[in-house]
């Protein structure tokens, strides 16, 4: 894991009004709070959008883009390999979502980019579990 760009990260998730904690978390909790913050920002604007808040859906989908590309930024690929490679994939996968979303007004799009994000999170939650069995 990139750790300068996992800092990159937690700022940007930091400046969307998530700091509690942030200082404290080991490196894996930032990465399950920067989902949850990415989930939670997707999350708002499907409601401003199906409310035809236009200015506060593109802020709230810009937020969760930043998040994602922080996350996507810090993918260790030297030491993630194939599985790094796939995340950045799908985090790329995830941005195109979320630009198409908003440009096509779309909410559909976002419940597939939250689904999306979900899995990977349940995935990572499972890791300290993992861990400690070995």
């Amino acid at each position: 894991m990139n750790m300068s760009k996992l800092h990159s990260a937690v700022n940007e998730y930091s400046q969307v009004g998530v700091a509690s904690g942030v200082e404290q978390a080991s490196p894996h909790r930032l990465i399950q709070m920067l989902m949850d913050g990415a989930i939670g920002k997707v999350a708002m604007a499907k409601g401003f959008m199906e409310r035809n808040e236009i200015s506060q859906k593109g802020a709230h989908i810009s937020w969760a883009i930043s998040i994602i590309e922080g996350l996507r930024a810090s993918l260790d690929k030297n030491a993630g390999g194939e599985i790094a490679d796939n995340l950045d994939d799908l985090y790329d996968y995830m941005i195109r979502r979320l630009i198409r979303s908003n440009s096509e007004n779309n909410p559909d799009l976002l419940d597939e980019v939250v689904s999306l994000l979900r899995s990977v999170k349940s995935a990572w939650d499972e890791l300290p579990a993992i861990a400690n069995m070995k």
